[in-house]
């Protein structure tokens, strides 16, 4: 049994919805159903009553659901008591990190911020959104960093954690390139069905794309081909030449660079702009405060 299961298990109690907790779990409805149907079998019987509407759990789904919040809550406290006790590791800064960022804005940061700051030790914890920002609020990191868009904030409340800005990473459309350097398939309005590499439902990118097409005053006509959490997955699909994918620019350097792939659009059409944020909780209400991320804080809120 995997405490994610619960998780997912105390959301859908919560919100009497398996699309709205899938969105909150940044995972796809058809996952999220199959992990509360893997707690079932676990437990050996019925807790969700799929026959009703909104949602209701059964008479064993009740019980469970206030045995997994005690659950969750001793787990949560057997870890920050262990945490406690760990006296080595103190100048390990911990990075909690969804993986599109893990892959392309981490490194290359961490290398100027070394030749800047200095040496640092780091250890990354690379997840979903929903996890990555989970791993904060639980005390499971000294530092998140995360994409911010103002159509999608981040829920942290400004009285418990304070944020500096890292940069900025524009979101559009690639695709292969064909013999003369013209992509093989186009972001336009109109038109046939363009084949589309897409995030699955419920992903933080894939809320982003939507916007980026709400945003167009005729929007294309996309076909969906392929779908994946994973902005590295559609990457790699997009390089075969299957379709047209939304990637953001640090990922598509280096193939953008190698004409592996090209834009899909032109400049400033089917781009949308998003900040890349630093988030700690606030000095005088952390549960403990690392002297090594301390001062990389300090230094890169002087900077």
């Amino acid at each position: 049994m995997e405490t994610k299961w619960l998780e997912d298990f105390v959301s859908l109690a919560e919100t009497r919805s398996f699309s709205r907790s899938a969105q909150l779990r940044h995972v796809t409805q058809p996952a999220f159903s199959r992990r509360i149907q893997a707690l079932e079998a676990w437990a050996g019987t019925d807790l969700v009553d799929r026959s009703s509407y909104p949602t209701r759990l059964t008479p064993a789904g009740e019980t469970l659901h206030a045995q997994a919040l005690e659950i969750l809550v001793a787990l949560q406290s057997a870890r920050n008591l262990m945490r406690s006790h760990r006296a080595s590791g103190q100048d390990v800064i911990e990075f909690a990190i969804p993986h599109t960022l893990a892959f392309t804005f981490f490194p290359h940061w961490l290398m100027e911020l070394r030749g800047r700051f200095g040496a640092v030790k780091t250890r990354l914890n690379a997840s979903n959104v929903h996890d990555a920002v989970l791993r904060l609020t639980d005390g499971g990191c000294d530092l998140l960093i995360a994409y911010h868009h103002a159509s999608q904030p981040l829920q942290l409340s400004p009285e418990r954690y304070e944020m500096l800005s890292l940069g900025h990473e524009t979101l559009a459309a690639y695709a292969k390139a064909d013999a003369e350097g013209r992509p093989l398939f186009r972001l336009q309005p109109g038109g046939p069905p363009v084949p589309m590499l897409a995030y699955a439902g419920g992903a933080y990118m894939g809320q982003m794309v939507e916007q980026i097409i709400r945003q167009m005053p005729v929007p294309p006509v996309l076909e969906t081909l392929y779908e994946t959490d994973m902005a590295e997955g559609l990457k790699a699909m997009a390089v075969e030449g299957h379709g047209l994918a939304f990637l953001p620019s640090s990922l598509a350097r280096k193939d953008l660079q190698a004409r592996r792939l090209v834009p899909a659009a032109p400049p400033g059409v089917g781009e949308l702009t998003m900040e890349v944020r630093l988030y700690r909780e606030r000095r005088e209400v952390a549960r403990h405060v690392k002297p090594a991320a301390q001062a990389l804080w300090d230094f890169l809120k002087a900077g």
